[in-house]
């Protein structure tokens, strides 16, 4: 073939060329005008989106949360209460003062019990279901970290410290543990036996750590309760567990010396994490635990106890007393609700004693495991 014939096929004139790239050109800006057309009938569609909704808005009335939603004693006792919507503080034509001297009893003086004037720092419904009154403990004391007070007061002082740190809690767990809770927790779940299509009661779960683990682990023919007795914390865990996807869950306001709302023998596996130490009668809570606990089933109990090294007790002492509140102020905000929470940690019960409590309640092949030289236990005992 002569050199002329191979070049033939690069030899189009040059007005063919202009006239392919012309058509290059018209299709791009038609395919840029169309965009632009689509993007602004999109912006044109949400503004106008918007604007129905700020409108919808405007016309309800500004108390419809209030209307829609009923305080606790509109709840019916012994149910689960499910996803339940907590009320404002504040009722409508009441002071703070009034809703919670409709709690109590004690009238608009809250000083006695919650250690200040005005209004209390927590939400009222944190005092429900309280076992201990002035007509029923007298002037019999316990203890509040390190201090005395009358024991128909302490829930409601334990209610200010959680309310306090309850948008903070998961954060300063991480902060204080360096993280390891999490291996604590882990490893209470490792001893659960948890099956699926059992029924979990996780006390004073707080934020639902474990039971988000309980949920996905009895798949959808289980359930699990996350149960606390603080407002505040059930809700933070009830956000966080919806957000998961955890439709097994129910969440329920309920105190763990009665377990009031829970019929006998109805769970299979019952938990409390980092609880138990802020109970004001902890055996009158174990004997709770075993009466809703069905026969056969398993109480664990996760929680602070003695380290079993003395070095290291030492200078877990001085990370607690100095770290901790230090912790506490600068991330939280408060530095005396996380004084309380390491001096209730020197309060609580040692590994024996504990055993020892959980068998007079009735537990029985009640043992304990030791975690980061006993800083942490996990104590295990069962229904016959």
């Amino acid at each position: 073939m002569s050199p002329t014939n191979n070049l033939a096929p690069n030899s189009l004139s040059t007005a063919n060329v202009e006239t392919a790239l012309q058509q290059d050109v018209d299709l791009n800006d038609n395919t840029a005008t169309l965009q632009n057309a689509l993007v602004q009938d999109s912006i044109s569609h949400t503004n106008a989106t918007n604007a129905a909704v700020k409108h919808s808005l405007q016309m309800q009335p500004k108390d419809v949360l209030n209307d829609a939603f009923g305080d606790i004693s509109d709840l019916p006792i012994g149910t689960p209460q499910g996803q339940q919507t907590t009320r404002p503080f504040s009722a409508p034509n009441t002071t703070p003062d009034q809703v919670y001297a409709s709690h109590t009893g004690t009238g608009k003086d809250t000083t006695a019990t919650t250690g200040q004037t005005g209004a209390p720092k927590f939400n009222p419904k944190d005092d429900i279901y309280n076992p201990h009154t002035p007509d029923t403990d007298g002037f019999e004391e316990t203890h509040f970290g390190y201090k005395k007070v009358k024991k128909a007061d302490k829930q409601a002082k334990v209610a200010d410290v959680f309310t306090s740190v309850a948008k903070k809690y998961d954060i300063m767990n991480d902060l204080m543990s360096f993280g390891i809770h999490r291996l604590w927790k882990r490893y209470a779940i490792s001893l659960s036996g948890v099956r699926a299509g059992q029924h979990v009661l996780d006390i004073a779960g707080g934020t639902g750590d474990l039971a988000k683990a309980f949920s996905k682990e009895v798949g959808r023919s289980g359930s699990v309760v996350l149960s606390d007795i603080n407002a505040a914390m059930l809700d933070v865990g009830r956000e966080r567990l919806i957000n998961a996807g955890c439709n097994n869950v129910d969440f329920v306001l309920a105190n763990a010396e009665t377990l009031a709302p829970f019929d006998d023998n109805s769970f299979d596996l019952l938990t409390i994490s980092f609880g138990l130490r802020n109970v004001t009668d902890k055996d009158a809570a174990l004997r709770a635990m075993h009466r809703v606990l069905k026969p056969g089933g398993r109480m664990l109990i996760l929680e602070f106890s003695k380290p079993v090294f003395e070095p290291l007790s030492k200078a877990y002492d001085l990370y607690s007393f100095t770290a901790l509140p230090l912790m506490g102020k600068l991330v939280a905000g408060d530095s005396e609700s996380y004084q309380y929470l390491a001096e209730s940690i020197r309060m609580h019960p040692d590994q024996n004693t504990l055993k020892q409590m959980m068998q007079a309640a009735g537990f029985v092949n009640c043992d304990y495991h030791n975690l980061t030289g006993g800083i942490v236990a996990v104590h295990r005992g069962f229904k016959q």
